[in-house]
């Protein structure tokens, strides 16, 4: 099996971050793994607080994930401080990671800001020019590439940009400013465009970590990036199209929503009255 390595923080409403990650990573058919850069007090209406890990910690993580289980791909999520940025271009470094794809978390989907001014500054230096493909979203594509974003064609420059400052690929996320769901690729070779779906669904709580962790999941598999970017985008379509509803804010998508198995139908049509009569005797004899 495939392996993968998500760096980010922890959403305790399991819709984005570190648990969007590990579902992902799980339901596109490879091993996950996690080294937690933060813990978050959140839920779908916003985030009410953030606890980091110390620089020390993180390391420990990423010696022992290294060390042991070597991921076929990294992906990089909320990051809030200089000093755990550095911590983890040295790791990446230290041990010739491949497959990077950097996640420029800088706001979450409920307009909470998630990094400092000078942890931008040590992203673009330390971080962003490690990366096989980095995938911000409009409003970080903009801080990035110092470009106002309100057109296909300035998505176009300021993807162009970004290529060229940190040489590397760029996949920017439609959505913000430009309605639409189309997503732009840019490498060395040119750009291409990739068409979704526009989607009416008002929970999209999780989307960029969860596009971002599909797009790893597909490069450790082996495929190359267009290729991984293009699965990607179908299966966030599924999740999305999955219609769950949970929530007083922008809800989480189902990430398992093609995941059928005996346990995942355990509960429901033919094997409903089974658990509930499960259910009651486990109460009994409690």
């Amino acid at each position: 099996m495939r392996t993968a390595l998500t760096i980010a923080g922890s959403d305790s409403s399991g819709g984005a971050g570190i648990q969007a990650d590990i579902k992902t990573m799980m339901a596109n058919g490879v091993y996950a793994m996690s080294a937690i850069t933060a813990l978050t007090a959140q839920n779908t209406t916003g985030v009410t607080d953030i606890m980091e890990v110390t620089p020390k910690f993180l390391a420990e993580e990423l010696d022992c994930i290294f060390t042991d289980i070597f991921p076929d791909a990294v992906k990089t999520g909320m990051v809030s401080s200089s000093s755990l940025i550095q911590v983890i271009a040295e790791k990446l470094r230290q041990y010739k990671a491949k497959n990077l794809v950097i996640d420029p978390v800088m706001v979450a989907t409920s307009g909470a800001r998630l990094i400092s001014e000078d942890a931008i500054e040590t992203l673009k230096k330390e971080l962003l020019p490690l990366a096989t493909v980095i995938t911000p979203n409009i409003p970080e594509a903009e801080v990035l590439s110092g470009i106002s974003v309100n057109t296909q064609e300035d998505m176009i420059a300021a993807a162009k940009s970004i290529r060229d400052t940190f040489g590397c690929a760029v996949l920017c996320k439609g959505g913000h400013k430009v309605n639409d769901a189309n997503d732009l690729l840019v490498h060395k070779d040119g750009y291409r465009w990739f068409y979704g779906e526009r989607i009416d669904n008002p929970n999209t709580h999780g989307t960029g970590c969860t596009l971002s962790s599909a797009i790893a999941s597909n490069l450790a598999k082996g495929y190359d990036l267009e290729t991984s970017v293009e699965y990607a985008k179908n299966y966030i379509s599924g999740a999305l199209n999955a219609m769950l509803d949970l929530g007083k804010g922008s809800g989480p998508m189902n990430h398992g929503f093609a995941v059928k198995g005996d346990y995942e139908s355990k509960c429901q049509d033919e094997y409903k009255d089974d658990c509930k009569d499960d259910t009651a005797e486990v109460m009994a004899d409690e």
